[in-house]
């Protein structure tokens, strides 16, 4: 009865229902208005916010946070534990990193670009206003600081829009901004300046399995390879100790990323933290080289250590909880800054003591009015895929008390393809699994980071690409045999690469699904790589294959969720930002033609003002919004204005 009173009041174009305004830059094509009672009982799963350490203020002993009181995340100064967030910028456009001048904390660089683009520019904050430091037009990310506070390195396309040079600048003076070193390549950056100010470790990011590192003299801007660049070896992080001692973590001689020291005359590694089952992720030193902070992935769980250097002796900070830590920093006074987010707590910061290893609370963010200790914990879920190989992911179940019977599933795909999906703060997602009784699986398919270098290789080239997506079939057959669950309303989702992987699934898995939300994704690999930004091209090609090459680029094109669109039968949702430099919005216009040209229901979602996925409030609640409705008419069978809970 109500969907026939919806076609009626469509055919008379009176709306049955009061609309929420789509915000102007948002371009809904093929998507019903949202009706005003739906976004009513969501509003609270809209209004939560998080927060990230940013930088340790060394002036004040207080921090930089990140966090959002209007539609973007801007900088926020807070002064002690527990106390108000100052905000500090109050730009249009998401700030993405700010840091103080080390060890002095007399000026405060920030990375900021517009609309999503990524063309970052650096910037001193001072009294609400920012002052320009970079050009104004290419891509620049801010790197690392000198120790004694007055250099800072940073890499820049300006040179011919490809390659990442190394740029040196006293943010106090923009006019002795100076390029270091002419490179090739769009993966360079500088992890560190060496104590004396001489020289510095850069890094050539080539792909997920393997990083070059080199020393960097300063004055005549000549690199110097650390170890045998013939070897395939990925380093995750450098620094330098007070005495010169290089800090790395790195793969070499095992599958997973551990923490020890560098010789950088024979490139010989020699691990000292132990961990050798998984992934030291995340270091940093203190100032007085007494102690090293490190986080550890643990099946997708952060764990914080402290390392004695001298004695090797390792402390775990176990009043830790479970979740995902990440903006490690170590204060000049020797306190560890952590951002941390579990299932039952957004992001947050917190600090550690260490010498007690005391935890302290330095934030606590809204969540809405809801009370995020009912949130949902996930269970860790594993199988074998067709080939034998081990895969694992995240699974989220509604209550069965509030919600009896078999639930229907969303499978959630993280993009990358080198992330991991991780046990965390779901956000408006708490709004399925609470009041609408769907569950949620975030699986880890081959070529997810966390399971060692083995593991991330098993994906790599064209010939392999779809190996990711038949685990999403052993998938599949383990989460159909779950009593729980109803395998007549499953569903996916993804973006980026995880949109690729939704396009790819809903083409092989089309009979065992009932809609498909896929989000700045990749939908043919041969003009993805085409357009993709230059400084990026290559760094892709590694990973996805060569278009050049025509063998691969016949492989390529055979992979490629656009060639065979026929074949794709259920519901799309589509949703693109018009300023992508990563997966161009052509890559999401060529598919909804075609869909729609053979027939196929295609709604798309386009932010004219966002890039690679929604940054700005409105825009991230309009998109749920219409998700929701998606979700609700393909795969609980209500129209948007029907009640919740069924």
């Amino acid at each position: 009865m109500r969907l026939g009173f919806l076609l009626l009041t469509t055919a008379f174009s009176v709306p049955a229902f009061a609309e929420v305004e789509k915000p102007a830059a948002l371009v809904a094509d093929g998507i019903p208005p949202v009706p005003d009672e739906l976004a009513k009982r969501t509003r609270p799963y809209m209004e939560f916010r998080a927060a990230g350490l940013q930088a340790w203020n060394p002036r004040t002993r207080g921090m930089a946070i990140s966090t959002r009181f209007g539609n973007v995340p801007q900088v926020h100064e807070v002064a002690r534990p527990m106390a108000a967030r100052r905000q500090v910028s109050f730009e249009a456009d998401a700030i993405s990193a700010a840091s103080y001048a080390r060890g002095r904390g007399d000026v405060l660089v920030v990375q900021k670009d517009v609309g999503g683009n990524e063309f970052w520019q650096l910037y001193t904050l001072a009294g609400g206003r920012l002052n320009l430091l970079t050009d104004g037009k290419s891509r620049n990310s801010l790197n690392a600081w000198s120790h004694d506070g007055r250099w800072l390195a940073y890499t820049s396309t300006r040179r011919n829009g490809t390659d990442n040079d190394i740029y040196l600048v006293d943010p106090r003076d923009p006019k002795t901004t100076r390029i270091v070193a002419q490179v090739k390549g769009g993966g360079w950056s500088v992890a560190d300046f060496a104590p004396d100010g001489g020289s510095a470790v850069a890094a050539n990011y080539i792909s997920v399995n393997k990083t070059d590192l080199y020393r960097l003299d300063l004055a005549s801007g000549r690199l110097s390879p650390i170890g045998d660049h013939s070897k395939q070896i990925s380093y995750g992080g450098a620094a330098f100790a007070p005495d010169g001692t290089l800090w790395v973590t790195t793969d070499q001689g095992s599958d997973f990323q551990r923490l020890g020291t560098l010789d950088m005359v024979t490139g010989r590694f020699t691990a000292v933290a132990p961990e050798a089952r998984w992934d030291v992720e995340q270091f940093d030193l203190s100032e007085d080289g007494r102690f090293i902070a490190y986080l550890v992935n643990q099946a997708g769980v952060s764990r914080l250590k402290l390392l004695d250097p001298r004695s090797r002796q390792v402390r775990e900070v176990t009043a830790l909880p479970a979740g995902t830590a990440g903006g490690l920093e170590v204060a000049p006074w020797g306190e560890v800054g952590i951002t941390l987010s579990s299932a039952r707590s957004p992001a947050d910061v917190y600090s550690v003591h260490p010498q007690t290893l005391a935890l302290t609370r330095w934030t606590e963010s809204e969540t809405g009015g809801l009370d995020p200790r009912t949130n949902i914990e996930p269970e860790l879920l594993e199988t074998r895929s067709f080939d034998g190989e081990r895969v694992s992911g995240f699974l989220y179940r509604p209550d069965p008390r509030k919600f009896p019977g078999k639930r229907p599933l969303i499978i959630s795909i993280h993009g990358g393809p080198e992330g991991q999906s991780r046990p965390g703060f779901l956000g408006r997602n708490n709004y399925l699994l609470n009041e609408l009784g769907v569950a949620m699986f975030y699986p880890n398919v081959r070529g997810s980071t966390g399971y060692g270098k083995r593991f991330v290789t098993l994906d790599n080239g064209p010939e392999l690409r779809e190996n990711s997506v038949k685990d999403i079939g052993a998938f599949l057959d383990v989460l159909a045999r779950d009593r729980a669950l109803d395998p007549s309303r499953f569903g996916v989702t993804g973006g980026s690469y995880g949109g690729y992987m939704c396009y790819a699934s809903a083409i092989r898995f089309g009979e065992r699904l009932r809609g498909a939300n896929c989000a700045v994704a990749i939908s043919n690999f041969v003009t993805f790589l085409e357009n993709t930004q230059a400084y990026r091209r290559d760094l892709r090609r590694v990973e996805y294959g060569d278009e050049r090459d025509p063998a691969q680029r016949a492989k390529l094109l055979a992979i490629s969720p656009l060639t065979r669109v026929r074949e794709l039968r259920l519901p799309l949702m589509i949703v693109t930002g018009g300023n992508d430099p990563r997966v161009p919005a052509s890559e999401a216009d060529q598919i909804i033609n075609a869909v729609r040209a053979g027939g196929g229901t295609a709604w798309h979602l386009l932010g004219q003002d966002e890039g690679h996925g929604f940054a700005k409030k409105a825009n991230q609640d309009y998109q749920f919004w219409t998700s929701l409705m998606f979700w609700q008419r393909n795969l609980l069978g209500e129209e948007p204005a029907a009640a919740e809970g069924n």
